[in-house]
């Protein structure tokens, strides 16, 4: 029965929602419905703790219990238009319908309704009349600067008169009318307030946020807003060039010609590096980009919005997309607007009337405008870094060729490496001649390096590999390079199969079988094959008559080693946890991540040549259970 109750709650609540009209309305019900247990007209708030903010909650914000990062308590209250009676359960009846000047003083406007009267403002929200009242509310009023409040009432006549007007439309607009994006004239000189209504439920107007809607009156409609707004008469471009602290902000603008556009019409959100933010970056990189008009333009682009967003749109940190294409979170924690989770916002809704300024004292540089070497050293790769630098391949990596790197995570390599003409070697290998995509790399794709050595692409189900490093990161483009985060230190191809097992003492008895097993040809043809190629170890650890029996017999000496091989090439990058090989002869080989051939361990993974790759083993790999299981069936 219980099952039952809660389906059908669940129930209702999507229903519910799914007729709402707007965001707004959607938070509105949600609210109702977890405070309807409470009697009719019972709205759940969500209260942030230690401040007097409060939202309608959404599904999220209820079962996470926070708002910008910040606890939050549930109070439940009357929902808007409605009050309680006493001795009655919730709030079941209407608020009595009169003119706007009486409605302020009964919905938290009592501030708004007094400056009214002292503007002369009274008569006309008594009279006849359709009106919108954007009225701030007590507490707006209260926080506003002194200097700003007293040069108000100093003037009430003209200046607060002014400021109540531009509060005011000449016509009804319910919270339904308040669309995404939309202007509507004020009653002052028709100055436009800007209207923002986001996916949240949140509604602004001028960056206000309406904490109370849809307050009824006989002439008009009250929503209360949490701050006093100001007529709004130049766009986001006279912000910037009318500012001293934006000056080198002003300079950059005009250099990527990005002026028409912060000019014209449009929603934009700039966050603006102030002086001090420039002033932080290293002069070479700063004087780099400006003198670089494609970095500039998206260093630029990557502080701009698509969209308009309020600092109180901002609930939770949000992907939004920017102008350059790519995406900034955008955040709170409590009070502080926040950036890719950092608070470097000083200055928030300094609204133009084509968007929305938000300051900040710190630069945020996209990795489209960053050279091989300033990606390679804002990620997590500081060994690599160092390395590339120690070899002398930082002109390479800091120039404008076209190259991708290739870059090792920390823990590939060994602790204490020293610099040698090998590792520099090496290190060159893992410079590609061309900027590259990883989504557009193909299975056996050949790609040369600075070194001079060709590199084979290898594709797997859920991995991709260059030789036997495989991609452990999205990739990192820069302004004329990309960046590869590898899991592995490169491992070039160094010859045939049969070359790189002749090279390695473990092998002497192995090479010596090959030979006995006429198979040395099948080691130095194109393939590509995989060998798990037995040591030393593994033979010895045979009987000394079967080892003998074994060598004295080539055609079963080849089959044992044909079930040792395979015609691909799998690196142990691209071992998945149940991964079937199918070798030249004999049923498949199962491997696993740990990499083990049918239980048997790997002593040595990727070691690799121009025909593939191999894998030293410490034992002779039998058949699986399963496989003999299969044999026995059939």
């Amino acid at each position: 029965m219980q099952h039952l109750t809660l389906f059908t709650l669940a129930l209702t609540l999507i229903a519910t929602i799914c007729l709402a009209k707007s965001p707004y309305q959607s938070v509105l019900q949600h609210s109702r419905i977890r405070g309807r247990q409470h009697g009719p007209n019972v709205c759940a708030m969500q209260k942030i703790q230690g401040t007097d903010k409060k939202y309608f909650t959404n599904c999220k914000q209820w079962y996470h219990r926070k708002i910008c990062g910040k606890p939050t308590v549930i109070s439940y209250e009357c929902c808007p238009g409605y009050e309680k009676l006493p001795g009655d359960k919730g709030c079941p009846a209407a608020l009595p319908l009169v003119n706007i000047y009486n409605t302020l003083g009964v919905v938290g406007a009592a501030t708004t309704k007094m400056y009214s009267e002292r503007a002369q403002l009274r008569e006309e929200i008594e009279g006849p009349g359709s009106f919108t009242f954007f009225a701030p509310s007590n507490q707006a009023w209260a926080a506003l600067p002194t200097e700003i409040l007293d040069a108000l009432v100093s003037n009430v006549n003209i200046e607060l008169l002014n400021a109540l007007h531009y509060h005011m439309v000449n016509r009804r607009l319910t919270s339904e009318d308040l669309k995404h994006g939309s202007a509507f004239p004020s009653m002052y000189q028709d100055f436009n307030v800007h209207i923002h209504h986001y996916p949240n439920g949140i509604v602004t107007v001028n960056c206000a946020r309406l904490v109370k809607t849809d307050q009824h009156a006989t002439n008009g409609i009250v929503h209360i807003v949490d701050r006093v707004i100001t007529a709004i008469t130049n766009n986001v471009h006279t912000f910037i060039d009318t500012d001293d602290d934006l000056e080198t902000l002003r300079t950059a603008v005009a250099a990527a010609g990005l002026t028409q556009m912060l000019e014209s019409d449009g929603h934009y959100t700039v966050f603006a590096p102030t002086n001090e933010a420039f002033e932080k970056i290293p002069p070479e990189m700063l004087n780099r980009i400006l003198g670089d008009p494609v970095a500039l333009r998206d260093l630029l682009n990557y502080h701009i919005l698509k969209n308009m967003q309020c600092a109180e749109s901002i609930t939770s940190g949000t992907p939004l997309e920017t102008l350059q294409g790519t995406v900034l979170e955008v955040g709170c924690d409590g009070t502080d607007m926040t950036l890719n989770g950092k608070a470097i916002v000083q200055k928030k809704d300094q609204l133009g009337t084509n968007g929305v300024i938000h300051y900040i004292n710190e630069l945020l540089i996209p990795d489209s405008a960053k050279t091989l070497l300033e990606l390679a050293q804002g990620s997590a790769v500081t060994t690599a870094t160092k390395l590339f630098v120690d070899a002398g391949l930082g002109s390479h990596l800091s120039g404008s060729e076209a190259l991708t790197l290739l870059t090792p995570q920390n823990e590939a390599f060994k602790e204490g490496v020293a610099m040698t003409g090998e590792l520099k070697k090496l290190l060159k290998n893992h410079i590609l001649k061309e900027k590259l995509s990883s989504r557009l790399l193909y299975h056996r794709q050949e790609l040369e390096t600075l070194g001079g050595i060709k590199l084979r692409v290898l594709v797997y189900r859920n991995s991709l590999c260059i030789e036997n490093s495989c991609i452990a990161a999205h990739d990192k483009t820069g302004r004329f390079g990309s960046m590869f985060t590898v899991d592995k230190v490169l491992t070039p191809p160094m010859g045939t199969i049969m070359d790189v097992l002749k090279a390695d003492d473990r092998f002497s008895l192995l090479v010596g079988a090959i030979q006995t097993a006429g198979m040395t040809e099948l080691m130095n043809q194109a393939g590509p094959h995989t060998v798990f190629a037995l040591t030393n170890d593994a033979f010895s650890a045979l009987p000394k008559a079967d080892l003998n029996k074994l060598m004295g017999n080539p055609q079963e000496l080849a089959s044992v080693l044909k079930y040792h091989m395979a015609k691909e090439i799998l690196v142990s990058g691209g071992v998945g946890s149940h991964t079937r090989l199918k070798p030249l002869q004999g049923d498949q080989l199962e491997l696993n991540m740990t990499v083990y051939i049918n239980k048997v361990p790997v002593v040595e993974a990727d070691l690799m040549a121009t025909n593939g790759v191999v894998h030293a083993v410490g034992a002779i790999i039998k058949k699986s259970i399963s496989s003999r299981m299969m044999a026995r069936v059939q």
